[in-house]
């Protein structure tokens, strides 16, 4: 197997884990207030229960984004990670008391902790043309799993029965059928995933096609043992690359090697300079106002046009089918125009989308069929902005940081964005009755961060002369 053919499965099982994870919020988030008043727990546990996922999440992601950084492999984190996604989904299943279900959310965020080491992995993995498109299909392929989600509803609310002392329902069975595809794909990433050299760099590339010359090689003469040339797909920076391309001998692995990454770096010079501050408030504050407009949606429905049950699941599958569209088209504008042109028309969309829910949802007037079509439109404009501020800002973010820390600096970037998943509902639970208020303060942080990135506008691009230091830095 070459190069290519194992970096496209790695990628392929990179999708597969997210749509996991899409998979997982679309078929717990429907019954897990139910589940909670079963288990006799007051209403605030609700917002807990979805606040602890990504507290925990916010917690370990630059933990796992350090621990890839400075081994250079990230299927280790990806196998321990998903432990904890199945430890905490069986704890899910078993249910017995409200604390254990609030204590199970918990754990399964520790498992969602590795997509910083992920994410760093793709930014080593491809080069920076092609990485907002890579990031747009990862990122399609959640939202692919929220659209399937509702389907495992279908049948896993049907269920009744007894598995030894368990009991399985439509409540408890979301747990047990998580924690067997997460088991399943432990082993698909054991089968499929390759922590392959990145290719970001000329150098990279050079020393990938030597060894595969020289393992072609070895093979015609040998008849083939595939356990010498494992070594060579292991994930390296590209100073050890170009270190080991001019001695001619393997990179040493060792204390000062793991340490490498870091040499010099210093997480405040990094993540406080001006264009960082503004794609981790542009990330902060995309998920603030998601998740506020998540939460919001349902009780809007339900008092507006009395929206039930089958009626939110069509919505919101004819949502994520604009989702995964908007994110498709976005990976094909990516190529044509640069990521900072993406948000830019993002943010506009989303401060006209705002516009029109303040003015046309907070007082609705004109009977219900008029009402309707505001609420479709107000939607639409959302999700419609949602793909473009999405995927550009975290593009932009992977080119502005340094390649070598890229798992730190995603984690950071993912706990900027745990912490908007927590306060967004919180914010918005409360004000559902009182929309000027809830939609005003987003509208109003919609203007901050449109001003923040017309004035940043300069600085928001891959910095030549940053890559050329380095350059002559690996080469020193």
């Amino acid at each position: 197997m070459d190069y290519l053919q194992k970096r496209n499965l790695t990628f392929l099982t990179i999708g597969l884990i997210f749509m996991l994870n899409g998979i997982e919020y679309a078929v717990i988030l429907p019954t897990i207030w139910s589940y909670l008043q079963i288990l006799e727990a007051p209403p605030y546990f609700l917002g807990l229960g979805l606040s602890a996922f990504s507290l925990s999440a916010l917690l370990t992601g630059p933990l796992f984004g350090l621990w890839s950084d400075r081994n250079q492999t990230t299927k280790s984190v990806i196998l321990f990670s998903n432990l904890f996604e199945i430890a905490g989904n069986f704890m899910y299943f078993i249910g017995y008391s409200k604390w254990l279900l609030l204590s199970s959310r918990l754990v399964t965020g520790v498992g969602a902790g590795a997509g910083s080491s992920i994410f760093g992995f793709l930014t080593r993995s491809t080069k920076a043309e092609e990485r907002a498109g890579v990031f747009a299909a990862v990122m399609a392929c959640r939202q692919a799993g929220l659209l399937v989600g509702p389907a495992f509803n279908l049948f896993l609310r049907l269920c009744d029965f007894k598995l030894g002392p368990f009991v399985v329902n439509k409540y408890t069975s979301p747990g047990i059928f998580m924690c067997l595809l997460w088991v399943l794909l432990q082993f698909v990433v054991l089968a499929l995933y390759w922590d392959v050299p990145p290719i970001s760099s000329e150098e990279g590339m050079a020393m990938v096609q030597m060894k595969e010359e020289d393992d072609d090689e070895e093979e015609a003469l040998l008849m083939g043992s595939e356990e010498e040339p494992l070594p060579t797909y292991r994930a390296v920076n590209s100073d050890q690359l170009e270190t080991s391309a001019l001695s001619g001998t393997q990179p040493v692995h060792g204390a000062s090697m793991l340490l490498k990454p870091f040499k010099g770096f210093s997480a405040g010079r990094e993540l406080l300079r001006e264009e960082v501050v503004v794609l981790l408030t542009a990330q902060f504050i995309t998920l603030f106002n998601q998740t506020a407009l998540e939460t919001m949606v349902t009780p809007l429905t339900q008092r507006l046009f009395s929206f039930g049950e089958l009626s939110n699941s069509l919505m919101y599958s004819l949502c994520g089918v604009e989702v995964i569209l908007g994110f498709f088209f976005v990976r094909w504008l990516s190529r044509r125009v640069a990521d900072r042109v993406v948000l830019a028309v993002g943010l506009v969309i989303c401060c006209v989308a705002c516009v029109w829910c303040l003015v046309f949802l907070c007082n609705p007037r004109g009977g219900y069929g008029w009402e309707l079509s505001s609420f479709i439109i107000g939607v639409f404009l959302q999700l419609l902005g949602l793909p473009f501020v999405a995927v550009s800002q975290v593009s932009l973010f992977s080119k502005v940081t340094a390649e070598k820390t890229q798992g730190f600096s995603q984690g950071v970037r993912r706990s900027v964005g745990g912490l908007a998943t927590i306060l967004g509902p919180l914010w918005a639970g409360g004000l559902t009755n009182n929309l000027y208020i809830m939609l005003g303060m987003m509208l109003a942080l919609l203007i901050m961060i449109t001003v923040m990135t017309a004035l940043s506008y300069d600085r928001l691009t891959e910095p030549r002369a940053v890559q050329s230091a380095q350059s002559s830095d690996s080469g020193g």
